[in-house]
C-alpha cells in the first residue's frame, strides 16, 4: 500500500523545504518616500502587500499627520503593516495589540524584517471592557486573517459570527494595559478589531481623556457599535472631524460598504 507523501522521509523533507521557502517570501513596497519590506507567505498576505497604499489610504493619511515620536496604540494590528508604518515614517513608539496566535508569527517578522525591533511593542493580548478569561473566537485560521472577536459571538457587522476555531486567553482594558502592564499612555490610538470597538472604549475611559487623536473603524449599520462608540468618544472630549473608506468600497454589497474609518479629534 502506497503511504501519503507526508509519512516518508523525502516527503516530510518537501514538505519542510517549501515551507522555509513560503515563510521566507517578502515584497517591498513604497509609499511616500517610505519603503518596508513584509512577509509575504499566502494569497492573504499578498493582497495585503499589494493594496497597502490603496485599501486604507485614509489609514495612511492620517499616520501622515500624527507627530514625530509619538506614542501610538495599534489595536488589532494583524501581521502590522500600519504599525511598521508608524514606526518608520513618523518614528512612533507603537504598542501593537493582536491576539491571534496565527498573526503573531508575521507580525513580529514585519518588524524585525524593517529593522524597527527598538520601536514596537507586541501585546499578545485582546482588549475588551474589563480584564476577565473567555476566548478568541475566530473566523479564519489563515496567517494575515480577521474577524476575530474576544469573548463576544458576534463579528464587524454584529451578526452572529461563523466560528471555525477558538482558543482561550486573558482579555483586558485599556485602563488595565496601562495600570498593570504599565504600557505608556497614548498619544494616538487606531482601532480596527471587527466588532467590539465600544467594548474596547468603554474600558478604557480614563486613557482616552489624555489621548490627542482616535482613528477607528465603525460600521454604520451595527447599531449599537457605532451608537456606543460615539458616546464614549464624545464623552472623553473628542469631535467626529471625517469617516472615510477607499472608493472601492462604496460598489460593494457586503457590510464593508457600511464600514469607515472615523477620524476623532479634540
Amino acid at each position: 500500500m502506497d503511504r501519503p507523501l507526508q509519512n516518508t522521509t523525502v516527503g516530510r523533507y518537501i514538505y519542510d523545504q517549501v515551507i522555509q521557502i513560503v515563510m521566507r517570501r517578502t515584497r517591498t513596497v513604497e509609499h511616500n518616500g517610505v519603503s518596508l519590506t513584509l512577509s509575504m507567505p499566502n494569497i492573504q498576505n499578498y493582497y495585503r502587500v499589494s493594496t497597502f497604499s490603496t485599501k486604507e489610504p485614509e489609514t495612511l493619511e492620517w499616520i501622515d499627520g500624527i507627530p514625530e515620536n509619538s506614542v501610538l496604540w495599534d489595536i488589532g494590528a494583524n501581521v502590522g503593516l500600519y504599525t511598521c508604518y508608524a514606526a518608520k515614517a513618523r518614528g512612533c513608539r507603537v504598542y501593537a495589540f493582536e491576539p491571534s496566535v496565527f498573526n503573531l508569527e508575521l507580525l513580529a517578522r514585519n518588524i524585525f524584517l524593517n529593522d524597527l525591533v527598538d520601536r514596537v511593542t507586541i501585546v499578545p493580548l485582546p482588549l475588551s471592557a474589563e480584564l476577565s478569561t473567555s476566548t478568541l473566537n475566530m473566523t479564519s485560521t489563515e496567517w494575515g486573517g480577521a474577524m476575530s472577536t474576544f469573548g463576544e459571538d458576534y463579528g464587524h457587522d454584529g451578526e452572529l459570527m461563523t466560528k471555525i476555531f477558538a482558543f482561550p486567553t486573558v482579555g483586558l482594558s485599556m485602563t488595565d494595559a496601562a495600570e498593570l502592564l504599565k504600557i505608556a499612555q497614548p498619544d494616538y490610538i487606531t482601532m480596527d478589531v471587527d466588532g467590539i470597538e465600544h467594548l474596547i472604549l468603554k474600558g478604557g475611559k480614563p486613557i482616552l481623556g489624555k489621548v490627542k487623536g482616535v482613528l477607528i473603524e465603525i460600521n454604520d449599520e451595527f447599531a449599537a457599535q457605532a451608537n456606543d462608540a460615539s458616546t464614549y468618544l464624545k464623552q472623553a472630549g473628542f469631535t467626529l472631524q471625517a469617516k472615510k473608506h477607499a472608493d472601492y468600497f462604496d460598489t460593494v454589497s457586503t457590510a464593508a460598504r457600511h464600514t469607515f474609518n472615523q477620524i476623532w479629534i479634540r
